[in-house]
């Protein structure tokens, strides 16, 4: 049976939490049967065990705009397709949890992120991206992942946490392992995957306590470390606080800058554009990486009630996926939802930062390392070619990049 001949019934059981279809880059065509024919659609058996699949950009806004009714709640098994209930490991983030609760500590950290204090990062961030992209070797194959994505948005996070810089290093590390959340059924990795994320937490307890013991600073560690809906927090909370920024600081941003590759490398007619108007189209150049890359493909919610969506009624307990990669391609919101346009009108429609009361703190920030670099990249009129293909990660969470390799040519008048 083809994908073309599935049957309704073929559709309600189609598992597209599969890690193979993540890593060999072939889930397209299966999201947008999902949304053309069953939008609202139930996973009976898979490697997470049974879940609902919401496709369509005007659903997924649906049910995050009922927090009630469809709960982020870690005690109903958080926001990732892996129950995490059952691990060392529970990441009880405050993304992870309802109001009041996750509105608290959301305001303890947003000052970190406010337009008033990434203005004040913009310099730096453009030397450090300056420096980087006039370093990179002309004419031979390097790695665009190792040698630009990770070290960029690896400053930015050690800068954000005024981590110590000489050990700067192991951020990502610690960052992947966070994020593998697609391991937590096998028992060998997850121990694995615990180790590191224990010694990470173990490290930034350390600073954690040294800023609290001193006078508040601007950083994101001494915000929490002085503000009151932070506090003492249990190890569960407190290791869920750091993987949340650091992930959400590090691997989004990451695999968005990785992906901006692809996008030039397939559309390089659009690229030309932007490095002629850089100034006019670097900003939609970056929201529409971000749209396509939608570099976290999925969010979580469990039903506290019985509900009806499109048609279905989903059952109270049931787990809720909410496919944000199939939403920034529904052609009802953008049309042609595939193609990289830096000229798209509606580009930050997208829902690579989620919507509503959970919409990333860091959105700004994001787009604006993104929309640097490109603008930094059209400066110096560089060209970067793909050689091979890209290695991706086998996850249906991190929708990212192991290696891209590449060769690039630029402009050093």
């Amino acid at each position: 049976m083809t994908l073309a001949e599935a049957t309704a019934d073929d559709l309600e059981r189609l598992d597209v939490s599969r890690a193979d279809l993540w890593e060999k880059n072939a889930w397209r065509p299966y999201f947008a049967k999902l949304r053309e024919e069953e939008p609202v659609s139930y996973c009976p058996e898979s490697l997470f065990g049974p879940y609902w699949s919401i496709t369509r950009y005007d659903d997924i806004v649906a049910v995050e705009a009922d927090p009630e009714t469809f709960s982020s709640s870690w005690e109903h098994g958080g926001i990732v397709i892996f129950d995490m209930q059952d691990t060392g490991v529970q990441l009880r983030m405050f993304i992870a949890m309802d109001d009041p609760e996750h509105a608290e500590k959301r305001k303890g950290v947003a000052p970190a992120v406010a337009p008033s204090e990434i203005a004040k990062l913009s310099d730096a961030l453009r030397q450090r991206t300056a420096d980087i992209l006039d370093s990179l070797p002309v004419g031979e194959t390097f790695d665009w992942v190792h040698s630009v994505s990770i070290p960029l948005t690896t400053a930015m996070i050690a800068t954000l946490f005024d981590f110590p810089w000489d050990e700067r290093h192991k951020l990502p590390e610690w960052s992947d392992w966070a994020a593998k959340i697609d391991i937590g059924p096998d028992p060998v990795l997850n121990a694995e995957r615990e180790k590191h994320v224990f010694e990470m937490a173990a490290r930034f307890r350390e600073i954690y306590d040294e800023r609290r013991a001193a006078p508040p600073k601007g950083d994101l560690l001494s915000m929490m470390a002085h503000a009151e809906s932070f506090g003492d927090m249990d190890e569960q909370r407190f290791i869920g606080a750091i993987a949340l920024l650091l992930v959400g600081g590090n691997d989004t941003t990451r695999n968005s800058m990785s992906g901006l590759i692809e996008r030039i490398n397939l559309f390089p007619d659009a690229w030309a554009k932007v490095k002629a108007d850089p100034a006019g189209l670097a900003s939609g150049a970056a929201t529409e990486t971000i749209r396509l890359q939608t570099p976290i493909a999925h969010m979580r919610r469990t039903a506290t009630r019985d509900v009806e969506l499109g048609g279905k009624t989903i059952r109270k307990g049931d787990k809720v996926i909410l496919w944000y990669n199939s939403a920034n391609r529904d052609e009802a919101v953008f049309p042609d939802g595939d193609r990289w346009d830096p000229e798209r009108e509606n580009s930050r429609r997208h829902l690579s930062f989620g919507y509503g009361i959970h919409r990333c703190l860091g959105a700004r920030l994001a787009e604006l390392q993104l929309s640097t670099l490109i603008e930094e990249m059209a400066k110096r009129d560089m060209e970067v070619k793909i050689v091979g293909e890209p290695e991706r990660l086998p996850s249906c969470f991190t929708n990212g990049y192991e290696h891209i390799n590449v060769t690039m040519s630029r402009s050093d008048g």
